[in-house]
């Protein structure tokens, strides 16, 4: 090969690089349109209506997951079954106990993005169950009841005020007698593989929440290595500020840090 044939032949696989990378380049600039929701524990869906409200009136194709919170196993098996219906990359979200959900889950190859919204984020070997084992000195104490048959319910007589002190109390009433079992296997269920040692993930710290103590939601936050935002609101902060929740979504949506 001579010189000016190996210089056209150089330019000619420079162009393609550079076409593949800027490819490449858009494709990741590119905001994820499907959004997984998946709630907590002693919660069902529908907790995420309003936020499910904002997003899809902004276009974004938004699936809720209805986990039996029977078992971590079982919960993951069905978040998995909504994100392999969905026709492209997914940014899945959770709350509370769901946020264990999509760390096991999130490995998921359709999962580009990570969304904790007050939520718990262990690590390989660790579950809800360890995690919440040894509270800090003064930190709030959640009021949950002896395990029934394998399953935890919260006081109702205190639900409001630990879990959603700042949603109008009819609301929270409601929430309180409409209470999901939360299974022991569920709460005790050990973390694998981590998402979030592989994906991108964001943080939403409520700061007056009284189920995980705003410095622990900090804690797993700093460790995930999660772009964090910070923002007043009880444990329920979902349902009592959905506009912020829905803005840290399409913050991940689109990959803002």
């Amino acid at each position: 090969m001579n010189l000016k044939t190996l210089a056209v032949a150089t330019a000619i696989v420079t162009s393609l690089a550079s076409t593949a990378n800027a490819a490449d380049q858009t494709q990741t600039s590119q905001a994820i349109k499907n959004v997984v929701l998946v709630h907590g524990g002693f919660v069902d869906g529908s907790g995420w209506q309003k936020v499910y409200n904002i997003l899809k009136k902004k276009g974004y194709n938004v699936s809720i997951v209805q986990n039996p919170t029977t078992s971590l196993a079982d919960d993951v098996a069905v978040t998995k079954r909504t994100i392999a219906r969905q026709d492209g990359g997914v940014v899945l979200v959770g709350h509370s106990y769901g946020g264990a959900v999509i760390s096991e889950a999130g490995t998921d190859p359709k999962v580009q993005r990570l969304v904790y919204i007050a939520a718990f984020a262990p690590d390989a070997g660790e579950s809800v169950q360890s995690l919440t084992s040894n509270p800090a000195p003064g930190a709030p104490v959640p009021p949950i009841l002896a395990p029934q048959d394998g399953f935890l319910f919260l006081d109702r007589a205190k639900f409001a005020a630990s879990f959603a002190g700042d949603v109008p109390s009819d609301e929270a009433g409601f929430m309180a007698d409409s209470q999901v079992p939360w299974g022991l296997q569920a709460a005790g269920g050990a973390i694998t593989v981590p998402a979030w040692k592989s994906k991108p993930s964001w943080y939403l710290v409520a700061t007056d929440d009284r189920m995980i103590p705003p410095p622990v939601q900090r804690t797993m936050a700093q460790r995930a290595g999660a772009t964090v935002s910070e923002a007043p609101g009880s444990h329920a902060i979902y349902v009592s500020q959905p506009e912020v929740v829905a803005k840290i979504i399409e913050q991940a949506a689109h990959g803002q840090k």
